[in-house]
């Protein structure tokens, strides 16, 4: 019988209990490998509002801990690879724990995902890991789906299916907050991102800036009389002792109610 308490940057801290074993197994991060099968899952959560909609990484946890019992898998709290504050947008590959899972898996290992859209960025990205995984001979299992999606059965079409459903219902929303935006920017609020040359931030509203705006309509008249972009730019930063962008000078020059 042993004790191990593992602690892992990317993993919730376990306590592994079991008889010894001599089969040879290497540490690297917290997480337990063994030259033959090992099962791994993994939890995800993006923002402080899903956590508390009940989708936070303890309740993913328990899920994919259950999961596996249920399925008599051998999983250890120590191999869960935890993904914190990480959008959806980015690619599996491209996450810090999700390359690190993905780098930790052999022939014969099994992944268990609690949710498809806690793995994938969208239909693309899951296809391509799932089609990658399987070549590696790689198992992989989403508890919404009822298990293993990696055959060609039904779950393997429902994998499929689902993913175009999820990647269509983050566009969906994408749009949604895309028309949104530009709504109140319409109506001259800010929505974020840096504060336009000429204009003030006032209650989340734009409010023109006096100074600055004398500025814009002084190189508005320079740029009518010839002066090219260039020279307006070195006049501003040298001769005003204003620190602009040129890009940033370029847009208030060309589109000043931005």
């Amino acid at each position: 019988m042993h004790l191990a308490v593992v602690c892992c940057r990317n993993c919730f801290i376990g306590v592994h209990i079991g008889v010894n074993d001599s089969r040879p197994k290497e540490q690297a991060g917290g997480v337990f490998k063994s030259n033959q099968m090992t099962v791994f899952a993994y939890a995800r959560v993006s923002t402080q509002t899903q956590a508390e909609e009940g989708d936070s990484l303890e309740t993913q946890v328990r899920q994919v801990l259950a999961y596996a019992s249920s399925r008599a898998l051998e999983l250890s709290e120590s191999n869960v690879f935890v993904e914190r504050g990480v959008s959806e947008g980015q690619e599996f590959g491209s996450r810090p724990a999700g390359s690190k899972l993905l780098a930790f898996l052999h022939s014969g290992d099994i992944v268990i995902f609690p949710k498809l859209d806690r793995g994938f960025r969208n239909t693309r990205d899951a296809l391509n890991v799932l089609h990658a995984l399987k070549e590696k001979g790689v198992s992989v299992h989403s508890i919404d789906l009822g298990g293993d999606v990696t055959g060609n059965g039904v779950g393997a079409i429902i994998f499929t299916i689902l993913s175009a459903f999820a990647t269509f219902e983050r566009e969906r929303i994408a749009s949604r907050i895309s028309k949104v935006k530009q709504m109140r920017k319409a109506q001259g609020c800010f929505v974020g991102g840096r504060r336009g040359f000429g204009f003030n931030v006032v209650e989340g509203k734009k409010v023109p800036n006096e100074a600055e705006q004398k500025l814009i309509e002084e190189m508005r008249v320079m740029r009518s009389a010839g002066q090219t972009i260039t020279s307006i730019h070195r006049w501003l930063n040298t001769e005003q002792r204003v620190k602009l962008a040129y890009s940033s000078l370029r847009t208030a020059l060309v589109k000043p109610e931005l």
